[in-house]
């Protein structure tokens, strides 16, 4: 399944979703040379955000990827006061709705440390190099451990040359 960073963001803009690009999409709008398999957004962790990110993909035949059963998104009122992080699986690719970023915190300290990035279909939300170079850092994973390569060398880029691309 082709992955779509762009319409799965532009979807989420139009229900008006509170979240914030994380993750590797958010290291190559920074400029980072990289591959991504998913989108990782972090989310306001509410009833109302949670309908909103559901009316989003609601078309997309999205199911909860890391069930071994593949089951549909069918949020609950009880489900919705449980869940902590949403990963799923759409028409047009992976989306991980998480409730924190490692070395950030939930979605209010995430926001706070996010840029508004215009994009071809609207501005969003993005993590900024400096917190995607801490969350990076915290991770610690083998991914991060190379992606932070490149977001050091473009946060030592002298500020004339600019910061990321547009979609």
């Amino acid at each position: 399944m082709p992955q779509d960073d762009k319409a799965l963001l532009a979807r989420l803009r139009e229900r008006q979703a509170e979240f914030v690009v994380g993750g590797g999409v958010a290291c190559v709008l920074s400029g980072a040379p990289l591959v991504t398999y998913d989108l990782d957004i972090c989310i306001r962790l509410t009833p109302e955000n949670l309908c909103r990110i559901q009316a989003a993909v609601k078309d997309l035949h999205p199911f909860h990827r890391l069930s071994s059963n593949q089951l549909p998104l069918e949020l609950t009122d009880q489900l919705c006061g449980r869940l902590k992080n949403l990963f799923l699986q759409t028409d047009l690719g992976k989306l991980d709705c998480l409730g924190e970023i490692t070395g950030i915190g939930g979605y209010d300290k995430v926001a706070a440390r996010s840029d508004v990035m215009p994009l071809s279909f609207g501005a969003c939300r993005v993590l900024s190099l400096d917190a995607l170079i801490e969350a990076k850092e915290s991770a610690g994973k083998d991914k991060d451990l190379g992606a932070l390569r490149f977001l050091r060398a473009i946060k030592d880029k002298p500020k004339t040359e600019g910061r990321g691309r547009s979609e």
